[in-house]
């Protein structure tokens, strides 16, 4: 019993989302914009859990805590923009991210249908990031997502007819694409957090090879990484794309290569005993790995220092 009223409820449908805010049902079956200062939302009816079906995008005004960034922390107090994708689990215990905002939009899947963003959309990492990993907005930038919510709003509100489906279309790409502007932005103007994290990334790269994790575990994995440092694989990705100009997994091949390098340098080591000391199962894919990096192979690169 404990175990089944602690799983997360499925959301079925936008219908049954508005039925769990206390709404009336939506004005169009696939897409809804609930506005929270003019819409009574019943919070304490919303499922504490919930795993969805569409995708939702949030702003909350308020989100009370602290964000947390590998052994920094940051206040969010001032509320920020909230992305959520169909199959994820929603809420936790830390914010009520699952809880209506000033601004909730929710789109079904289906809406997106023949349209290139149905498949564009799984480009957005932030879709991915956790609710830890808050857009926060600066005000300027706040007016320009609200400007957007309201046509939306408006668009949605208006006589559905022939344009009204690529219209909001447009509208929810244009979201999409400012939020992705905004969070390059957040990356670049926390450089002290960026430089915690990058040196907290070494840390966790040189003990995992310093205990010989990769010996019994096998390759550092970007799950792996994202976990050390607090934060989702994806956000993680991101954000080094924006700082080094890699992700997370261009970011653990280099360190590899670095590492291999050492070894093939300063050992005996044969390239066979090279590998499994950084993790590979098989030295081919070691050897691969290092000539594609280098445009040598290990031994070449050996016998370059005698």
């Amino acid at each position: 019993m404990n175990k089944e009223e602690n799983s997360p409820r499925k959301i079925e449908s936008l219908a049954e989302a508005h039925r769990a805010f206390g709404l009336l049902k939506p004005q169009h079956p696939l897409v809804s914009l609930i506005n929270g200062t003019y819409t009574q939302v019943n919070e304490s009816a919303i499922p504490h859990y919930h795993v969805l079906t569409f995708y939702k995008i949030a702003y909350k005004p308020k989100l009370h805590g602290k964000l947390r960034y590998g052994q920094s922390y940051y206040d969010f107090d001032e509320g920020g923009l909230l992305f959520a994708a169909p199959g994820q689990v929603v809420g936790n215990h830390d914010n009520d991210a699952s809880a209506c905002s000033e601004y909730t939009l929710l789109i079904h899947p289906d809406f997106l249908l023949r349209y290139p963003l149905a498949k564009n959309i799984r480009q957005y990492g932030f879709f991915s990031y956790s609710t830890r990993e808050t857009l926060h907005l600066s005000e300027e930038e706040k007016a320009t997502i609200f400007d957007i919510f309201k046509m939306i709003e408006k668009e949605l509100g208006s006589r559905i007819d022939d344009f009204s489906q690529d219209v909001v279309i447009s509208q929810i790409e244009l979201l999409l694409n400012y939020a992705n502007r905004f969070y390059k932005r957040q990356f670049i103007t926390r450089k002290a957090i960026s430089h915690d994290l990058l040196q907290k990334l070494e840390e966790v790269m040189d003990q995992y090879f310093g205990d010989q994790l990769s010996v019994n575990q096998g390759l550092p994995s970007v799950a792996y990484l994202a976990e050390k440092v607090n934060l989702s694989p994806s956000y993680l990705s991101d954000m080094l794309r924006s700082l080094i100009g890699q992700n997370a997994q261009q970011y653990i091949h280099d360190k590899l290569i670095e590492k291999a390098k050492e070894n093939l340098s300063t050992t005996n080591l044969t390239v066979r005993e090279v590998a499994y000391t950084l993790g590979f199962e098989h030295s081919q894919s070691f050897s691969k790995l290092f000539k594609a990096k280098t445009n040598l192979s290990p031994l070449e690169f050996r016998r370059s220092f005698n």
